[in-house]
C-alpha cells in the first residue's frame, strides 16, 4: 500500500445559490467554480494540470459527464475523468477514490474536485417516477416520529429528540453548537455566512424542525473545492515534503443491517460513523485524543452532537458535557469545525468534503490565519451522506 499525500488544496467562497456573477455579468456556473478551485489547488501544489493522471469529480445535481465539462477548463489531456455522486459525502468520496488510485499504485498524481450549483430552499428529489434511494430510511423514521417536511431536518431533529429523551440533552445544547460554528466562521473568508449570533438569537430563530432552528441548519450553497493528491515518489521528486500532508487513515463505509435497528440515530448513520472512525483509528494508530482539529458533518447541530459520541470523543450520553465545558472550541480539547462547519460555511453537496480537506490541510500547515489552532499534530475529517455513505479521513504533516 503506497502512501498518499495532499500536496495542494483550493476552494471558492461558498455562496447563496444564484447570488454570485462573473465579472462580465454572466451567471457563475459550475465550470467557473471548478476552474477557480482547481486552479487554486494546482497553484498551491506548484504543478501543472498535465502532471495529473486521473480526475475524480463529484456533484449531486447535474447532467452526466458534468465532471468532464468541469475539469476541461483546467486542461484537456485525455486522462480518465470519473463522475462521482454519493449524496452529501460526494466530495469526500471523490477524495477517497483519488487516494485509492495512488494507494494502489495506479497513479502518482490525481485530483479530487467537487462542485455544486444548487437551488434555493430545502433539498428536493429530481425524479418522482422511480424508487427513492432513501424511501426505506424515511419510512422507518416515520415509524418513530410523525412525518414532516422538509425531510432532512425532520430526520436529524428526530435523532436529536431521541438523545434528549435518552440522555437529558436540551435544546440549548444544540443551540450552543450553532452558536459555536457561526462564531468560528467569522474568521473564514470562504464561508457563506460570517456573522456571529448570540445564543438567544440562535434559540429564537425560526423553528425548522423542533428543536432545530434555522441557525442550526446548513444552507444550500453554490461552490467548489479541490485537492491534489500524490504518491511518496512524486512528493520526493518535486521536493514537496515541507508542505505535504499525509493521509494516514481513510475509509468509506455504507449502511449495515443495523441501520434499521429501530433507533433514529441509526437511520442517520450512527453505526456507519462508529465503524468508520474505528477503522481509521486502527489504520493510523491514532485515537480521538490525538486530533487537535476536527472537521465533521454538522448538516444540523443535532448531528454534530451525536458525532461527538460516534467518533469516540466521549461516551454515549456525554456529549452535552463536552459542549457545556467548551471542549470543542478554541481553548478546549478539540477545535471542531474551525471553518464554521456546514452550518455557517455552507453546504454545496459535492464540494463539502473537499472544503473540509482544505481546512485541515491549511490547519496542519499553519496556514489558517485567524482560525489557526495551535500545536497541531493531526487532523480528522468526517463526511456523511444519507442513503448512505460515510468517509472518515485522518491526516498528519508529512514532516512528522
Amino acid at each position: 500500500m503506497n502512501k498518499v499525500y495532499v500536496i495542494g488544496v483550493g476552494m471558492t467562497k461558498f455562496e447563496k445559490p444564484g447570488r454570485r456573477q462573473n465579472a462580465d455579468g454572466s451567471a457563475w456556473d459550475y465550470p467557473d467554480m471548478a476552474l477557480e478551485s482547481g486552479t487554486n489547488a494546482l497553484n498551491d501544489a506548484g504543478i501543472d494540470y498535465d502532471q495529473v493522471e486521473q480526475a475524480y469529480v463529484g456533484y449531486v445535481y447535474g447532467e452526466s459527464t458534468s465532471g468532464q465539462r468541469a475539469v476541461y477548463g483546467l486542461g484537456m489531456t485525455g486522462i480518465p475523468v470519473v463522475n462521482v455522486n454519493n449524496n452529501c459525502s460526494t466530495g469526500s468520496t471523490a477524495l477517497y477514490l483519488a487516494a485509492q488510485a495512488i494507494r494502489g499504485g495506479l497513479a502518482d498524481c490525481t485530483i479530487a474536485l467537487g462542485f455544486e450549483k444548487m437551488k434555493p430552499g430545502s433539498l428536493a428529489s429530481s425524479y418522482d417516477d422511480r424508487a427513492q434511494p432513501m424511501d426505506k430510511h424515511v419510512m422507518a423514521m416515520a415509524g418513530l416520529a410523525e412525518f414532516a417536511f422538509p425531510v432532512a431536518p425532520w430526520m436529524f431533529a428526530t435523532a436529536g429528540r431521541e438523545h434528549m429523551e435518552q440522555y437529558g440533552s436540551t435544546p440549548e445544547h444544540f443551540a450552543k453548537i450553532g452558536y459555536k460554528n457561526h462564531k468560528h466562521s467569522v474568521n473564514n473568508p470562504y464561508a457563506q455566512f460570517q456573522d456571529e449570533y448570540t445564543l438567544e438569537e440562535i434559540v429564537d430563530a425560526k423553528m425548522i424542525s423542533d428543536p432545530l432552528t434555522k441557525l442550526q441548519c446548513s444552507p444550500t450553497s453554490d461552490g467548489s473545492g479541490a485537492a491534489i493528491l500524490a504518491s511518496e515518489r512524486f512528493v520526493e521528486e518535486h521536493d514537496l515534503a515541507g508542505r505535504a500532508v499525509e493521509i494516514v487513515g481513510q475509509t468509506m463505509l455504507t449502511d449495515f443491517g443495523n441501520t434499521f435497528d429501530g433507533s433514529a440515530k441509526a437511520l442517520i448513520g450512527h453505526h456507519m460513523n462508529v465503524a468508520a472512525a474505528q477503522q481509521v483509528y486502527d489504520q493510523s494508530g491514532l485515537g480521538p485524543e490525538d486530533f487537535g482539529v476536527i472537521e465533521l458533518h454538522d448538516c444540523f447541530s443535532a448531528n454534530e452532537l451525536l458525532l461527538y459520541e460516534a467518533l469516540g470523543l466521549c461516551d454515549d450520553g456525554e456529549a452535552p458535557k463536552l459542549i457545556d465545558n467548551g471542549d470543542t472550541t478554541y481553548g478546549g480539547r478539540w477545535v471542531v469545525n474551525p471553518s464554521g462547519g456546514l452550518i455557517s460555511k455552507g453546504h454545496p453537496l459535492g464540494a463539502t468534503g473537499l472544503a473540509q480537506c482544505s481546512e485541515i490541510t491549511w490547519q496542519l500547515r499553519g496556514d489558517a490565519d485567524k482560525r489557526q489552532v495551535d500545536g497541531l499534530a493531526a487532523g480528522l475529517q468526517h463526511n456523511i451522506g444519507l442513503g448512505g455513505a460515510v468517509v472518515v479521513t485522518a491526516y498528519q504533516r508529512a514532516d512528522r
